[in-house]
């Protein structure tokens, strides 16, 4: 038998801030890869001492002094086998996004990233030098090259490490999760070993970091390009990776974890994102209005699979617009998922406040004020409930509803985080669908009825916008391609129609703004990826000289 190296990876879900923490899990790890993995090295992510990312923490001296410190605790408390970690290195009066291999109780090597992204959700030019040189370790015996995360999808940084001897490149990450994400990376990643002909092993960091989703997918290309290697999406851990070690080096084929499709994958990162961000925000569960539509349905599945039943509470809040399906409908679901359910009938309260403001409203005609009265009264119970338990208000509202502003400040949009913020009402019901494969949950009149926020006779959410089947395209193209509206109306979509939901996007950003963080799932989501001025004339014709025209639906 050729003798191999022994690479551990590190897939681990960190979190930010918390140096100390974050060195003593990877102080754990690496005693496991050392006595039962038997590895010669362990590989962790990009910045994993202080979690990815950082954001203005950086700016922050005690941060590098909290880093020093834990970083001098992996030094003391490791030995016996070679450990490449990410952190924020202070050197030259400069600050670089660095990776160390620290070996025999110091730190033997450390490279600094020479491709600093500065695009959708990252800053790091913000923050990071440039680093200009390569950096290859020998590693038992073999030369390997250090990369991190950008630099792995340009031509320079690995040409360089290749052109200094490395015969591997190992690559640390936190690259974020969106659709189809894993396909680009694999992609690029296969390009670059196929340009050099080299292997490349491409460690990512896994775990939810408020709208970010980090989704691990750690995999291994040989020189061809070809994927031999795949970790588990989602699931932290500490996987083994075997090199053939000779003039060239070859990696060793192992388990390949079986590609998941889109439901399967957004939906996991739904769920992770919405564990993540109660657990490490030490909120004692979740509490959701259930209104008998698809999407808090989605929302509570959701909530179910991320903490347990146990700690998910639903509330069901009727008004006189209520329909008995909704009713019965949100029963059988917090029944089939076994969660704490309750129903608050909001008619008293809604009539105290039509009373007190009768005198205010007199002559005046009902409208969406009397719509919103009703969505804030369902707010302020949910937050009522979220303060006297510690859970968290889990808000229900998508992507399409977000991107035109229907929704109702301090109503639906009060809450801690919004679960599918980033999904758009049709990949909604998809997985609404994808979930009760699974198991049936979900009743099926909830996919079988129109659409309706029920906060007005008879109502439908096509007396306010168009199908969401028209909808969501034309949103995709404006919010996350940055079409134009002549682009789209030239792509077949009604002239009116385009206009009318562009003008609702530009004019809502106000909305958006005082929205509750969410799981990013698309290449531009609101928040990080998009952020627009709220008060603009960019959107206005030389027929709206002033103002941009009236909000409608606060």
């Amino acid at each position: 038998m050729s003798a191999r190296l022994r690479i551990a990876l590190g897939q681990l879900n960190l979190l930010v801030g918390d140096v100390a923490g974050n060195a003593a899990k990877m102080i754990a790890a690496t005693t496991r890869a050392r006595d039962e993995l038997k590895a010669d090295v362990i590989l962790f992510p990009e910045l994993a001492l202080t979690g990815y990312p950082p954001e203005d923490l950086l700016l922050r001296p005690d941060l590098s002094v909290r880093v020093e410190l834990a970083l001098g605790e992996m030094l003391r408390g490791i030995s016996g086998i070679d450990v490449i970690v990410g952190y924020p290195k202070r050197q030259y009066g400069r600050l670089f996004n660095a990776a160390s291999l620290l070996r025999g109780g110091r730190v033997a090597a450390t490279y600094f990233k020479h491709i600093l992204p500065n695009y959708g959700v990252f800053d790091e030019k913000r923050y990071f030098a440039e680093g200009t040189d390569p950096c290859v370790l020998d590693i038992k015996g073999m030369p390997v090259g250090i990369t991190i995360c950008e630099d792995v999808w340009d031509r320079g940084p690995v040409e360089q490490a290749v052109e200094a001897g490395a015969k591997l490149i190992l690559n640390l990450n936190a690259s974020p999760f969106h659709r189809n994400k894993g396909r680009e990376r694999f992609e690029a990643v296969a390009r670059r070993a196929r340009d050099n002909r080299v292997p490349i092993v491409y460690l990512n960091l896994v775990g939810g970091q408020d709208e970010l989703i980090f989704d691990g997918d750690s995999f291994v290309v040989d020189a061809r390009g070809e994927m031999t290697q795949r970790a588990p999406a989602f699931e932290e851990g500490v996987h083994l990776v075997e090199i053939k070690t000779g003039a060239r080096l070859v990696p060793v084929p192992a388990t390949i974890s079986p590609d998941l499709s889109e439901a399967e994958s957004v939906y996991g990162a739904l769920v992770l994102g919405v564990r993540d961000y109660i657990g490490k925000n030490g909120f004692a569960g979740a509490v959701i209005g259930l209104s008998g539509g698809v999407d808090s349905a989605l929302t509570l599945c959701i909530a179910v699979d991320a903490i347990g039943a146990s700690q998910v509470e639903a509330v069901m809040m009727p008004s006189r617009y209520t329909a008995a399906m909704s009713l019965e409908d949100a029963r059988s679901q917090a029944e089939a998922l076994g969660v704490k359910y309750s129903t608050i009938p909001i008619e008293p309260m809604f009539e105290a406040f039509l009373g007190a403001l009768r005198e205010e409203f007199s002559g005046k005609k009902a409208d969406s004020t009397e719509e919103n009265i009703q969505a804030r009264i369902r707010g302020t119970l949910l937050m009522a409930i979220s303060n006297k338990t510690g859970r968290m208000v889990l808000t229900t509202g998508n992507k399409s509803e977000m991107s035109v502003g229907y929704a109702t400040l301090y109503g639906d949009m009060a809450g801690g985080f919004a679960a599918i913020k980033d999904v758009p009402k049709m990949l909604v019901y998809r997985l609404a669908e994808y979930r009760n494969k699974i198991k049936p949950v979900i009743p099926r009149r909830v996919f079988e009825r129109p659409p309706s926020a029920e906060l007005a006779p008879d109502q439908k959410d096509t007396d306010s916008l168009p199908p969401y089947e028209v909808l969501d395209p034309v949103l995709e193209r404006y919010v996350e391609l940055d079409q134009s509206p002549e682009d789209i109306i030239a792509a077949g979509f009604d002239e009116a129609t385009v206009r009318r939901v562009l003008r609702m996007v530009d004019r809502n950003e106000y909305k958006r703004r005082q929205a509750a963080p969410g799981v990013r799932i698309t290449p531009r989501a609101f928040g990080r990826d998009r952020r627009y001025p709220i008060t603009s004339g960019y959107g206005r014709g030389p027929d709206k000289p002033g103002g941009n025209g009236t909000a409608g639906g606060i």
